[in-house]
């Protein structure tokens, strides 16, 4: 799978580390974050893998940020992007299950780089189960198309 993944200063050593992880089980992974420790600011970060998802460019997004949080509330700003930001397995899984979620967000200040590897299987290893999921998501995505 082709896969992009972002960070902010605060998540530079997570992302590497999520990076050879996800190439040594033979994922292409394409990095739109920094690999600077300078103060940055992680907007900018996840309107990237954002939009490297929404055209196409990769299958899924990683987003890391100190929390998760911001970087998560940024992706979730695309149009077309369903962001989910955790911390544990089962959300990351359920996130793909029932949400259809295309880029998952998690904090490098939060979580360990164990866990986030936990979360990185279950994304990337969960398909959409579509049926009555997809009826949901069309009516987020029609939410998100009255009010962009």
């Amino acid at each position: 799978m082709k896969i992009g993944i972002a960070n902010d200063h605060a998540s530079v050593e997570m992302k590497n580390e999520l990076v050879e992880y996800l190439q040594s089980q033979g994922h292409v992974v394409i990095n739109f974050g920094t690999d600077s420790s300078e103060s940055t600011d992680y907007p900018i970060w996840g309107e990237k893998v954002s939009n490297a998802v929404v055209s196409g460019e990769v299958e899924r997004g990683i987003a890391i940020c100190g929390t998760g949080v911001g970087i998560g509330i940024t992706c979730n700003k695309v149009k077309g992007i369903r962001c989910c930001i955790c911390s544990e397995p089962y959300s990351a899984r359920y996130s793909r299950l029932h949400n259809d979620a295309n880029v998952i967000a998690f904090g490098s200040r939060v979580i360990g780089i164990e866990t986030a590897k936990m979360l990185v299987d279950e994304f990337i290893n969960s398909e959409f189960e579509g049926g009555r999921h997809a009826r949901r998501v069309g009516l987020m995505m029609d939410v998100e198309a009255r009010n962009m």
